[in-house]
């Protein structure tokens, strides 16, 4: 029943990445291991055992434990919805939405459950690894933490300080972070180590050094950069690059404002036959592709009116004119409707907005959002498919006569006549081999990548990067 905890010198130093990285090293060492994250923000959720939902990332760290992702490893995720304002869900179940200068006030209401969750699983597991939000240096929002130290000394954790050299200046990041921290929360720090180094570590010799002196702090090593990461789920929609593989299928994907559950994408990024491109603010979509894809969002009528405004309605209306192929899923799905509407204002002001018109449905939005894991039957070929639903709206219309999949024999999602736009609510479809390989080929190119296998090779390979670049060891002894 011990816990560590790695928080880092600024956001994005590869807090996940390490977290995952350590779990699979203590579940290798033959420890019952469990990941945990007080606080997240992210778009980008999982849906979990218990039926709630939690970061995709505390469900891929999860998967490096080999146990089953529980809303008890990320009791507290925000999911922003406009630039100002967020979805707050507790334990799995959304609690209310809040303005982000409101949300200081709620944060002391949250951290009884975020105790509770943590306790909870350092009862359940021999070890706890725990991932911090952001920076222990950003004191401005010291006051109620519950992401960081905060939520380090109420439960009595250890803290790893992780400073990314990637980006340059790891020295201020890590010496600075000392020098502003309150006494007693530097006090829970255990040591620090730098991550994503690139070239010979030894030219970094003197700077480690020097940490170690200003600080006092002991240093767990440098870890070069991880170049399999690409193989791994993204957290995060920066994490999305512009373009991936060179293969003859090329598919677009539009990056939405408020995109969500895009580890659609992640199954096709790997393979071989597939070039993925994603489409940003102000870029036209490409000519050429074959497929695009709209994927999830947590704003769907924001995010029509967003498509509208790139123009990317009318680059559609070309695709589809050409022949191209469309798939839509969960916003996207509803997007490719004849209309959106939002009688009671769930996800904005209420009225209703015009869709695209490619599919002959309509989506009214219902405050009640479903949330499952759930096996289906694709209906074209017949794959059996896997993936989960996380959305709210309910979508009718005379196109869901012809389904894209069926769920307990029932019909789900919707397809053009012509088999060429397809709408459906499932996640996470891509990520079964069977499905990817039967979807590919109806676009004429062949699946040769063995996705959940490859996840669990890069997994392995981190632990080893890690086991062979830091003192594992110290780490795990660390841990109380």
């Amino acid at each position: 029943m011990r816990a560590l905890m790695i928080q880092g010198a600024g956001s994005n130093v590869g807090k996940s990445l390490l977290v995952a990285g350590l779990c699979r090293v203590a579940r290798r060492r033959g420890l019952s291991v469990a990941p945990f994250k007080p606080q997240n923000m992210s778009n980008n959720a999982a849906v979990t055992t218990d039926g709630g939902e939690i970061g995709r990332a505390q469900a891929l760290q999860a998967l490096a434990c080999g146990v089953g992702a529980h809303t008890d490893m990320n009791p507290v995720l925000l999911k922003p919805e406009t630039d100002t304002g967020a979805q707050v869900i507790v334990q799995g179940k959304r609690l209310t939405t809040v303005r982000a200068r409101d949300y200081s006030a709620l944060k002391p209401q949250l951290l009884p459950f975020v105790l509770e969750s943590f306790e909870r699983l350092k009862a359940t597991y021999d070890l706890v690894i725990v991932e911090g939000a952001g920076s222990p240096a950003e004191v401005n929002l010291r006051a109620g933490d519950i992401a960081n130290m905060g939520f380090a000394r109420a439960a009595r954790v250890p803290v790893i300080l992780a400073g990314d050299i990637d980006r340059g200046g790891v020295i201020a990041q890590i010496v600075g972070t000392q020098a502003v921290l309150d006494p007693d929360d530097a006090t829970m720090v255990g040591g620090f180590l730098i991550n994503k180094f690139r070239g010979d570590p030894s030219l970094f010799d003197d700077g480690y050094r020097l940490i170690e002196a200003r600080t006092g702090w002991r240093g767990f090593g440098v870890l070069p950069y991880f170049r399999d990461a690409a193989k791994l789920p993204a957290e995060d929609a920066l994490d999305l690059g512009g373009a991936t593989g060179g293969g003859p299928l090329k598919i677009a994907c539009l990056a939405f404002s408020r995109i969500a559950n895009f580890d659609d994408l992640d199954p096709l990024k790997l393979e071989p036959s597939v070039s993925l491109t994603m489409v940003r603010e102000a870029e036209p979509i490409p000519g050429d592709v074959r497929l695009v894809i709209l994927p999830g969002s947590k704003s769907t009528r924001g995010d029509l009116a967003y498509l509208r405004d790139q123009g990317w309605d009318i680059d559609l209306a070309a695709h589809v004119r050409r022949g191209g192929h469309v798939l839509g899923i969960c916003g996207g799905y509803q997007m490719l409707g004849r209309s959106i509407a939002d009688p009671e204002g769930i996800e904005g002001k209420p009225g209703e907005a015009e869709a695209l018109g490619l599919l002959d449905v309509t989506t009214t939005m219902t405050p009640d959002k479903r949330l499952t894991r759930t096996a289906a039957v694709h209906a074209a070929t017949g794959a059996p498919m896997e993936g989960y639903e996380i959305h709210i709206g309910q979508t009718e219309g005379p196109a869901r006569a012809l389904p894209f999949a069926y769920v307990d024999g029932e019909p789900e999602g919707a397809t053009s006549s012509d088999g060429r736009i397809i709408g459906s609510y499932l996640h996470g479809m891509f990520a079964g081999d069977a499905f990817r390989a039967a979807f590919l080929s109806r676009l004429e190119v062949s699946s040769t990548a063995l996705y959940g296998a490859s996840v669990e090779a890069a997994l392995d390979a981190l632990a080893d990067h890690m086991e062979a670049h830091l003192d594992v060891d110290g780490l795990l002894a660390l841990a109380r």
